[in-house]
Parts: structure tokens; sequence; C-alpha cells
């Protein structure tokens, strides 16, 4: 079983950074695809990125390509969401998902039914 842990969410100004880390225990990550995920109030949670299981693919949805950066450390379990540039409308929940069948690519990275584990989620909140 796979188990995974967020972190590094906060309050941050718009324009500022902030980075998230996704902590993987039980079991190697390096078997899975890994999603980062969002969550506003309201809304459906969506896909903003992700990395496929060697890092050699990338997928970006288009609100935050060229501000976020994601990445993965197999060697360590885990995997990261570098966020610059904020903006107030990045204001959700952020969850890591770990998928085994997830396909991901430069024009997509898979819908949530694909991840088959979640962390509990970090909340991202950017605001003056």
């Amino acid at each position: 079983q796979l188990h995974l842990v967020e972190s590094g969410g906060g309050l941050v100004q718009p324009g500022g950074s902030l980075r998230l880390s996704c902590v993987a225990s039980g079991f190697p990550l390096d078997y899975y695809n890994i999603g980062w995920f969002r969550q506003a109030p309201g809304k459906e949670r969506e896909l903003v990125a992700a990395i496929s299981w060697s890092g050699d693919s990338t997928y970006y949805a288009d609100s935050v390509k060229g501000r976020f950066t994601i990445s993965r450390d197999n060697a360590k379990n885990t995997g990261d969401l570098q966020m610059n540039s904020l903006k107030a409308e990045d204001t959700a929940v952020y969850y890591c998902a770990a998928g085994l069948n997830t396909r991901v690519t430069g024009h997509g990275g898979g819908s949530v039914n694909e991840y088959e584990y979640w962390g509990q989620g970090t909340q991202v909140t950017v605001s003056s």
C-alpha cells in the first residue's frame, strides 16, 4: 500500500512562490506516475501537472504552464511541485496522487479516476 503525504502549502502573496513536496512510503514510488491536482471551493478537482514514472514525460495544464514545474526523485521517493508567479486563482487544496497505469504525455496526464493513491492535501492560499 502506497502512502502519500504532502507538505509545503501556506499563505503567499500574489507573485510569490511555494514548493510543494510529496513523500511516499510503503512502496517504491518509481513504479508510479505522479500527478498534482488541486481543488478550489465549489469546483471540481483538476490536474495541474503530472510526471511519468521515469521523469521523461511531463504535462502541465494551460493555466500553470510556464509558472509551475513538476519534478521527482525516485531515490528519495519524493515528488515536488515548484510554483512561481502565484496568482489568486491558484488558491486551492493541492493533492499529490500516484497512478500505476496513467499515461503522461505533453497533452495529458490522466484523470482523477486513473490515480489510485492520494495524499491528504495541503492548502495553498494566494492573497495580499
